[in-house]
């Protein structure tokens, strides 16, 4: 069976129909919005994206509420299985609130909404979703959020990209929300769950002022085509 990328719509999401066309473009593979009230097929995809926006207006907390909706029971088993699963802005804000991914979000240190273009450096290939990268490799990313201070009790989570200066050092003045250890983007230890605050589909064609997004989805498409199970 080709492979299908599941793309989750919750109240709020507002970056389904980019991500669809990134994946649909880049991956080369279908892809399909799925309702967050819906249960998850997992016998039908082999990866799903939680796409940025604000489910659920960000009430409580950005994924607080989106964290229960139906479709997140079978996403979560679908993971443990080591299926493939992405989560972008508000996606990675939904997958630690479901305890995918370890930490939490704060309020960006200035308390200020972020909209700006960041650079970011790769830390890790060693996932499927940066395995076209290379280590050190700068990439240049838009983000757009209000909660991205990402905190961690973990000493040494799976760090995959760090925010940086268009050199590639790790700056405090090249932070822009005040992120611990100036992370971006982090995995699971299996590497299977992986998640970042910049959105890479909003950088998957040089019309739009960077295409460095496109390495997330090629790195995608290759895990797809290899369909190599992840070990447990």
């Amino acid at each position: 069976m080709a492979p299908r990328v599941a793309v989750v719509q919750f109240p709020g999401t507002n970056c389904e129909r980019e991500t669809v066309r990134a994946i649909r473009d880049v991956c080369g593979c279908a892809a399909d919005v799925l309702w967050h009230a819906d249960q998850f097929p997992g016998e039908t995809y082999s990866a799903v994206v939680i796409p940025g926006g604000f489910a659920h207006g960000d009430h409580l907390r950005a994924g607080a509420i989106a964290r229960f909706a139906p479709i997140m029971r079978g996403i979560e088993e679908f993971a443990q299985h080591g299926g493939l699963v992405m989560g972008i802005c508000n996606g990675f804000q939904i997958l630690l609130e479901a305890g995918l991914l370890p930490g939490a979000m704060l309020r960006n240190a200035s308390l200020q909404f972020r909209s700006e273009w960041v650079y970011c450096r790769v830390e890790s290939t060693q996932t499927p979703f940066t395995q076209a990268c290379q280590v050190g490799q700068v990439l240049q990313l838009p983000i757009a959020h209000g909660e991205g201070n990402y905190v961690s009790a973990d000493a040494s989570p799976d760090v995959v990209m760090r925010y940086c200066d268009e050199d590639g050092n790790v700056t405090p003045e090249a932070n822009p929300n005040g992120s611990q250890g100036n992370i971006a983007a982090i995995a699971n230890h299996r590497g299977n769950v992986f998640a970042l605050m910049p959105h890479p589909e909003r950088a998957s064609d040089a019309l739009l002022g960077s295409a460095d997004g496109r390495f997330v989805f090629e790195s995608m498409a290759l895990a797809l085509e290899a369909r190599t199970p992840v070990p447990a």
